[in-house]
């Protein structure tokens, strides 16, 4: 949970808030909540209007390969009548094709931390020598994807912006602003530390916290490391299946959302216009819609629907029965489809969670029909 006023979250005004399922209730397990973040010294509006007004200073303009395959389908309504798709090929390691170049970290930061700390100073959990541990990882950067690294530990991935899905093991896992993670571990036995990192994409620079058994060694974890993070994309996304998906059901209603905007002006639109002077996306009680988010851009852009879950069911172009989310990742020049049953009427914000995006325009509502 965290402020909606101004840069207020890039301020750190954000917590974690956990919902927990009672059918967990009887697991032994122990919890592990890890809030990441981005963090600057200066203050947020300053760089915000150098961004906007063309200056240089606190971006990171380098061009970096972006993955991300090229649509299959230029009608930004195929495919969206069924959910049901043939299983994910790429494997939780395996990078998707480098074709698109894209602009990474609009902002130069001061540090990256895991529960308010760096890994100058890191949290250390004490752990069991071969317990059963679940990460609850939160993704509260202001602008900053990262790549979660378990080190020597694998684990699986068991649920996705608190929504279960079909385990994955892996021990590194895409992770995109705003998003959230949850992995479970089966420690080794006997006594161990063993760093939880979270890598920002694209750099060498990391972050995290270090599980350690009471009599465990823990060494320091450089604050940078050997190799470059790679570039966030949608590898992850096509391989999650979600535990409870949304009833096969036709689509009622098919919404276009570009996601338009420049870099060098720093103008950030959907359908190519600045909230304020957005014109809503229309739905009716009851429907099913389908929204079709076409990155046109040369940025990636983690998309958020307030009051409602949704399901991904399209990458470019391809049908899936993804994950259950309230946030997808939708890299640069890609196409990503969602669908959601309109069953929470009101007037909803639908935006870009990179909250320099959102500062520059690029968000938009979702409103019912008959809603002030």
């Amino acid at each position: 949970m965290h402020s909606h006023v101004g840069f207020q979250e890039q301020q750190l005004m954000a917590a974690p808030l956990i919902v927990r399922d009672p059918r967990d209730a009887g697991r032994d397990e122990q919890e592990v909540v890890v809030l990441f973040h981005d963090f600057t010294f200066r203050d947020p509006e300053e760089i915000f209007a150098e961004l906007s007004g063309g200056g240089m200073a606190g971006m990171d303009h380098g061009t970096e390969t972006q993955p991300a395959p090229k649509p299959q389908s230029t009608d930004p309504h195929a495919g969206m009548t069924t959910m049901k798709s043939a299983s994910p090929s790429l494997g939780a390691q395996e990078a998707a094709p480098m074709s698109v170049k894209a602009d990474l970290n609009d902002v130069e930061y001061d540090a990256y931390l895991a529960n308010d700390r760096t890994l100058a100073d890191p949290e250390v959990v004490r752990v069991e020598p071969g317990g059963m541990v679940r990460l609850r990882l939160i993704n509260g950067a202001a602008s900053t994807n990262f790549f979660v690294d378990l080190g020597s530990i694998e684990g699986e991935l068991i649920a996705v912006d608190g929504l279960p899905v079909r385990p994955i093991r892996g021990n590194r896992f895409e992770f995109a602003v705003a998003q959230r993670l949850d992995i479970r571990l089966k420690l080794p036995l006997g006594q161990g530390a063993y760093p939880i990192l979270a890598l920002r994409e694209g750099d060498f620079l990391r972050t995290g916290v270090v599980l350690a058994t009471k009599d465990g060694r823990v060494v320091r974890v450089e604050e940078k490391g050997t190799e470059a993070a790679p570039v966030v994309g949608l590898a992850l996304e096509r391989q999650l299946v979600a535990i409870e998906p949304l009833a096969d059901r036709t689509v009622d209603r098919k919404l276009a959302l570009d996601l338009t905007g420049d870099m060098a002006k720093y103008i950030w639109t959907l359908n190519n216009q600045r909230y304020g002077e957005h014109t809503p996306l229309s739905v009716r009680k009851g429907e099913r819609v389908a929204i079709v988010m076409r990155n046109l851009t040369e940025m990636s852009h983690p998309m958020h629907l307030h009051g409602h879950h949704f399901q991904v069911v399209g990458i470019d172009g391809r049908q899936i029965s993804g994950a259950m989310r309230d946030t997808v990742h939708v890299p640069a020049k890609s196409q990503v489809t969602i669908v959601f049953d309109a069953d929470n009427p009101g007037h909803w914000a639908m935006h870009c969670h990179n909250s320099y995006h959102m500062a520059a325009g690029m968000m938009t509502s979702v409103k019912y029909e008959g809603s002030t």
